[in-house]
């Protein structure tokens, strides 16, 4: 891995922070600020290693889970939240929830004891 590669993943984190936080200030300039921190604090790790390759693996899952699963809500006149799903949201269909998979409560009522 080299610093390319590194530079590459935090123009992602960035575009991906625009899109999951559009038109929320304070928490764009948060997310910014967080990966900012991040990366220089690992600016130091040897181009090559393992660390480093890991760092970068991290920052791209991160930047794709802000891209496709973070949803901004806003309560309208009524008290009813609207969301704002774009085109990168990530939309399921809900078939392994349907089928009992994993670790869900298929099949029985969520207060039952």
């Amino acid at each position: 891995m080299s610093r390319e590669m590194a530079l590459a993943a935090y123009r992602h984190l960035l575009r991906s922070t625009r899109i999951a936080f559009q038109g929320d200030i304070p928490t764009l300039l948060a997310a910014r600020h967080e990966a900012r921190k991040n990366f220089e604090y690992n600016r130091g790790l040897a181009t090559g290693s393992d660390e480093l390759s890991q760092q970068i693996t991290h920052a791209e899952e991160v930047a794709n889970f802000l891209r496709e699963n973070v949803v901004q809500g806003q309560p309208d006149e009524t008290g009813k939240y609207k969301l704002r799903i774009h085109e990168h949201t990530e939309r399921g269909d809900n078939e392994d929830i349907k089928k009992g998979k994993g670790n869900t409560l298929a099949g029985t009522k969520c207060c039952a004891s």
